[in-house]
């Protein structure tokens, strides 16, 4: 299936095939359970409809922000495009494509609506991923007020962010949870890490980010290894960490947390899914998340 899908009314499928071909994308009648059938495997939804069938068509639907499709109503006359969700995803900047098919974008989302821009959109202009996603919030609320500063840091070096600093990375599709013991070595760390990822089938370079916990913080054996992964280690504070929910029985639970590389990939990950629960190499405990 196409990831983009224009959905329509049968007397406006003409007007779908339309926008259709000026997306690439595909075509399909409304039917009642449609929403519901394609909603998990597309990535951007035009309907061309009036904007109360979507609204109750994908109201039940809805899950998370990050992950859900854009979706953008038509109005019947290919007068209106209206953003109804994923503003920040990917729906507002459908419906300004449109504008080349005439119709007019309605966007409601504070910071492009008042021409300032979003976090989101400086992460997809610069082809970047947003790890602490949370952050979103706090510093797009400051982007409505100000200018806020943007910050290119050329490693290897060590960030340390509050709650409204959003930080970026570029590349990666995996997320790497790591644990390790006191005094660990760089050695340890590096088999663990390789190991893992070798069994998963992934590639170094398709890593997005490694994190741990800061009670981490100033093991040199593991900034070591990282640093000689060429990778981007990042300490996260428990509650991030206690927000997570952790699949394995775990030693962490002795200093407050419900574990340490399952819920620490988590955080970090886009889709929240564990491709390799906690194995334990050694000194080492690695959990793989997307």
């Amino acid at each position: 299936m196409n990831d983009t899908l224009v959905i329509a009314l049968p007397r406006f499928l003409v007007h779908a095939e339309r926008i259709a071909t000026f997306l690439g994308a595909d075509v399909q009648e409304y039917t009642p359970h449609l929403f519901a059938e394609i909603f998990p495997h597309v990535r951007r939804i035009v309907a061309v409809m009036s904007m109360g069938i979507v609204v109750r068509q994908i109201a039940p639907l809805i899950k998370d922000k990050w992950t859900d499709p854009a979706v953008v109503v038509v109005s019947p006359d290919l007068v209106f495009a209206i953003p109804v969700l994923g503003g920040h995803h990917g729906a507002n900047e459908l419906a300004k494509e449109l504008t080349a098919l005439g119709l007019q974008p309605v966007i409601t989302t504070a910071t492009e609506a008042t021409g300032r821009d979003s976090v989101e959109m400086i992460a997809h202009r610069s082809s970047c991923e947003i790890v602490n996603r949370e952050s979103t919030r706090l510093v797009n609320s400051a982007l409505l007020d100000a200018d806020v500063p943007v910050y290119a840091v050329h490693g290897p070096g060590i960030v340390i962010a509050g709650r409204d600093v959003s930080l970026l990375l570029r590349g990666g599709r995996f997320t790497v949870g790591i644990g390790c013991r006191k005094g660990v070595k760089s050695t340890e760390v590096l088999d663990a890490v390789r190991t893992g990822l070798a069994e998963t089938g992934i590639e170094e370079q398709d890593v997005f980010v490694y994190a741990t916990t800061q009670k981490k913080w100033g093991e040199k054996g593991l900034t070591e290894a990282i640093s000689a992964l060429s990778g981007n280690l990042i300490f996260l504070d428990d509650d991030t960490i206690n927000a997570q929910a952790a699949f394995s029985p775990s030693r962490a639970t002795k200093i407050g947390l419900p574990g340490v590389a399952e819920p620490c990939a988590l955080a970090v990950a886009r889709k929240k899914e564990l491709v390799m629960r906690k194995k334990v190499y050694g000194r080492v405990t690695i959990a793989i998340a997307r």
